[in-house]
Formats: structure tokens, C-alpha cells, sequence
């Protein structure tokens, strides 16, 4: 027999040929019987397993919050007073820094990361609900005793597992759930970056404030005990009073490096908030300016829809629907699975002959896998299933628990603080008017010393303390906001990639 070679073609090529015809006639004639005998079972499919319902909270949520501070609220119409709550304080710094946070934090970034994973895992879920197919392409080239013989082999495999009893709806389901809880917990961080920019940022602003109020009392018990240690060398004073001067003059010396320190710590926290190095924004926030104050009309939502706007809430009842989405999955897995399977191939002596003439051979595969005995495996994870969704339940209850209590505590403590300033606010003004009626007494002879020094100190101390409350009046209107849940919008459970990173620049001298 001569080599084959690329002209060459048997005589019975052309018998094969037909034979190859004949057999894809009746595969195909097979297969779409068989896809009529399954095809009922495709449309029933999808009501064979339903979803289990989240379990109710067990408790009524209240109408309306209580406490007095909540009597004067604003009812929010628009969720963007909410979601841009900062701007209530009309500060154009602070909204800078929070919107740089909100873009260049590290925590917001990961969150991100963390979101795009799970939308990949999403997707990768849905991707199980189409077929799949590969090819595959071969050469062979072998000899017996003086015979050369080529074979050139092109084929191709499809494969698709039907969804009769949604199992695989189901993965999808709640890899869908799990990705929106991963957007919900990206708002979380956003809403804690925003709430930590802003509680840093009053703490600066106050503890520059208590400096200024340090410093200036500071040099006032200097000019008082320059006076005294003249007058003690004039003979009308004791040493006694002059070194009762001195000690009230350390003492508030003593607090000025504190409070130098506090401020660079509050400083470098604001720049590592907004992406940057610590020392990145001591230029721009070198100069002390004014606290921020937010207006006394609260902007407060009601409880069911301070519920709906928090994150952290959101986040929980998407994980209660991927739990159940699960269950699901795990009761549908201990039921049939069937598989449609074909393949087709070309087969030549030549590869010119591959598509002229070749050997066709065509497949069509039907199975199904039922699990008949795994030692009870299956109801074992389906047990393991149900379980974790009532743990997502009870995790949401708890969730909802804590939503209402921290916008309760948020309110007691504006409250009780907004009182305490008023209260403070009153003690300041009779600790001035006192420590100014004793330097005059004193100069007039009618008070001793001590008097003098003692209204000093309780002067500074009534300063100090209202500047520390007014600063505790404004972070509780934060913390109330971030209970609340601002700082983010529901609405953005499908957010864009942040905005791009622009560094605060010190202004120009």
C-alpha cells in the first residue's frame, strides 16, 4: 500500500461518509425526543423548592422616638439631608475632608474591593445556569512496518446541567444577597468614616479652643504675679501670696503642652483618614478656627425609616436572604440533577479534508445523578443550612436592637449635654464677673489675696468646661446622624468607583 500522503482518499471514504449521515439522522431524530420527554420537567422546575420567609422581628417597632430632645424634630423629607448630613454644620473644611475620606480611606477602599469580589462570585454563580462548551483540536502522525498514516481530528463538547429543582437558581440567589450585603456594608464604612472624620475634626477645633482659653488665662495669672512679686517687694504682701500666684501660673502652664499634643494627634488622624501620611495636613490645618455648631432643629427620621436607611440594618436582611437562598440550594441538592451532553467531531486524513469531506461523529448524552444513599450527608447540610439562617435571623433582630437603642442613647445624650450647657454657660458668666469683682475688691484692700486667685481658677475651670460641652453638644449631633444611618444613601447599593483622590492643599499666605 503506497504512503498516505494529502491526495490520497480510500475507496471506501465515500461508504463512511454515507454511514456517517445515516447515524447523525438518527442521533438527532433521538435527542430531540428526549428534549420533549425533559421538557416538562424544565417548566416545573422552578416552583419545586420554595424560599423559606425571614422570620418576624418578634417586636413592634415604635412610631416615634422618645425623650424630649426628639420632640423638636425636623421630620426628613429628603434623604440627602441624611445622607450629607455634615453640610448642617456649614463648615466647607469639614465637608472637604469627609469627601476625601469618603474617596481615598483605606477602609472605604477595601470595602470597594470587597464589593467587586463578591459581584465576581455573583457572577461566576450565574455562570452555572448556561451550558458550557470547549472544543478541541489534534494531530497524529503514525507508522506500522512502511505505512505512514495522518490523522487531523477537530471536535466539540457541549454540556448543561438543567435547573430542574433550582438548585442552581438558588447559589445564584444568594451569592446575588451576598453582594448586596457587601454594598450595604461598604455604606457602613462609609457612614463610620464620615462620623470618625467629623468627631476627629471637633476635637481639634475644641481642643484649639480650650488652647486659646489656657493661653490667655495664662498670661493673665503672669500679669498677676508680676504685680505680686513687685508688690512683695514692696513690703505689702507675704511671700505666702506670691507663691499661691506662682503655683496657679504652673498649673495652667502645665496644661498648654497637653493640649498641643492632643491637637498634632488630631491632626495626624484627620491626614491618615483621608488617605495620607500623618503629617500631610498640618499645614492646612495649622490655624485654629471656630468649632463647628449644628443647628438646634434636629434633622430625625422616624424609627421605621431610620430602619430602612441604616447600613448596617440592610446589610443584615440581605444576609438573612442569602441564608435562606441557601437553604434552598441544600434542600434541592438531595434531589435528581440532569445533565444534557453532546459532542460532535471531524475526522480526516488531511487537514484541507477537515471541512471537505470528513468523518463526522455525533453524540448526544442524557443523565441523571440522584443520591440515593451518602449516609445523611445531605440532610445533615441541609439541617447546617437552616440553622444558619436562623442565626441570620436572630442576627438581624439583634441588628434592628441596636439600630433603635444607639438613636435612643444618641438623643438622652444631646439632651442631657444641651442642659449642661445652658448650666455651664450661666456658671462661666458669674465665675467672670466674680473673679473680675475680686481684682477690684482686692486693689481696694477689702479682699485678701486668695480670693483673688481661687475666683481665677474657678474662671478658667467654668471656661474650660463649657468649651468641652459645646464640643460634646455637636459630636452628639454626629453620632446622632450616624445612628441614624447618614452618611450614605440605600439607593446606592450599586455605587459607582470613587471619585478620583485630590490632597487638600494649605492655603496661600
Amino acid at each position: 500500500m503506497p504512503i498516505l500522503n494529502k491526495g490520497y482518499r480510500p475507496k471506501s471514504h465515500q461508504t463512511k461518509n454515507c454511514n456517517a449521515l445515516h447515524r447523525r439522522a438518527r442521533t438527532t431524530t433521538w435527542s430531540k425526543r428526549l428534549c420533549a420527554s425533559l421538557l416538562p420537567l424544565l417548566l416545573c422546575g422552578c416552583m419545586s423548592v420554595p424560599t423559606p420567609p425571614t422570620e418576624p422581628l418578634g417586636f413592634v417597632v415604635p412610631t416615634s422616638w422618645s425623650g424630649a430632645a426628639a420632640q423638636g424634630m425636623v421630620p426628613v423629607s429628603d434623604k440627602d439631608t441624611l445622607a450629607d448630613w455634615w453640610l448642617r454644620f456649614d463648615d466647607p473644611l469639614l465637608s472637604q475632608l469627609i469627601h476625601q475620606a469618603l474617596a481615598a480611606n483605606t477602609s472605604v477602599r477595601g470595602a470597594q474591593a470587597a464589593l467587586q469580589q463578591a459581584r465576581a462570585l455573583r457572577d461566576v454563580s450565574a455562570a452555572a445556569l448556561w451550558p458550557t462548551l470547549g472544543s478541541s483540536v489534534s494531530a497524529q502522525r503514525g507508522r506500522s512496518a512502511e505505512v505512514t498514516s495522518n490523522t487531523f481530528q477537530l471536535g466539540l463538547d457541549a454540556s448543561w446541567e438543567m435547573d430542574v429543582f433550582g438548585a442552581n437558581r438558588s447559589a445564584v440567589n444568594a451569592s446575588e444577597a451576598d453582594a448586596l450585603a457587601s454594598a450595604a456594608s461598604l455604606g457602613q464604612v462609609q457612614v463610620s468614616t464620615a462620623a470618625e472624620v467629623a468627631l476627629d475634626y471637633l476635637s481639634l477645633r475644641s481642643t484649639q479652643e480650650r488652647l486659646a482659653i489656657a493661653q490667655a488665662n495664662l498670661a493673665s495669672q503672669q500679669e498677676t504675679l508680676q504685680i505680686t512679686q513687685w508688690r512683695l517687694q514692696a513690703g505689702l504682701v507675704t511671700s505666702l501670696e506670691a507663691e499661691q500666684a506662682r503655683t496657679l501660673t504652673e498649673q495652667t502652664a502645665a496644661q498648654i503642652p497637653t493640649l498641643q499634643t492632643t491637637i498634632e494627634q488630631n491632626r495626624h488622624a484627620l491626614a491618615v483618614l483621608t488617605g495620607q501620611p500623618p503629617a500631610a495636613l498640618s499645614a492646612v490645618l495649622a490655624a485654629a478656627g471656630p468649632l463647628p455648631l449644628a443647628p438646634d432643629a434636629l434633622a430625625l427620621a422616624f424609627p421605621a425609616d431610620t430602619l430602612r436607611q441604616r447600613s448596617d440594618v440592610r446589610a443584615a436582611e440581605f444576609q438573612v436572604s442569602a441564608a435562606a437562598a441557601r437553604v434552598s440550594q441544600a434542600d434541592a441538592a438531595r434531589l435528581p440533577s440532569f445533565t444534557l451532553g453532546g459532542s460532535l467531531g471531524l475526522s480526516a486524513l488531511t487537514v484541507g479534508a477537515l471541512t471537505d469531506g470528513a468523518s463526522v461523529a455525533a453524540a448526544v448524552l442524557a443523565s441523571m445523578t440522584w443520591p440515593v444513599f451518602d449516609g445523611g450527608a445531605s440532610r445533615a447540610q441541609l439541617r447546617a443550612q437552616q440553622a444558619a439562617l436562623a442565626q441570620a435571623n436572630t442576627s438581624y433582630q439583634g441588628t434592628v436592637l441596636t439600630a433603635l437603642t444607639e438613636v435612643e442613647d444618641a438623643l438622652v445624650a444631646l439632651q442631657g449635654d444641651q442642659q449642661r450647657q445652658l448650666r455651664l454657660q450661666n456658671a462661666f458668666e458669674a465665675a467672670d464677673i466674680a473673679a473680675t469683682l475680686a481684682s477690684q475688691r482686692y486693689s481696694s484692700g477689702l479682699v485678701d489675696f486668695s480670693t483673688v486667685l481661687e475666683t481665677q481658677r474657678t474662671r478658667l475651670s467654668a471656661q474650660d468646661s463649657l468649651a468641652v460641652v459645646r464640643a460634646a453638644v455637636s459630636a452628639d449631633h454626629v453620632r446622632l446622624y450616624k445612628a441614624l444611618g447618614g452618611g450614605w444613601l440605600p439607593t446606592s447599593l450599586d455605587a459607582q468607583p470613587a471619585a478620583a483622590f485630590t490632597p487638600i492643599r494649605p492655603p496661600k499666605s
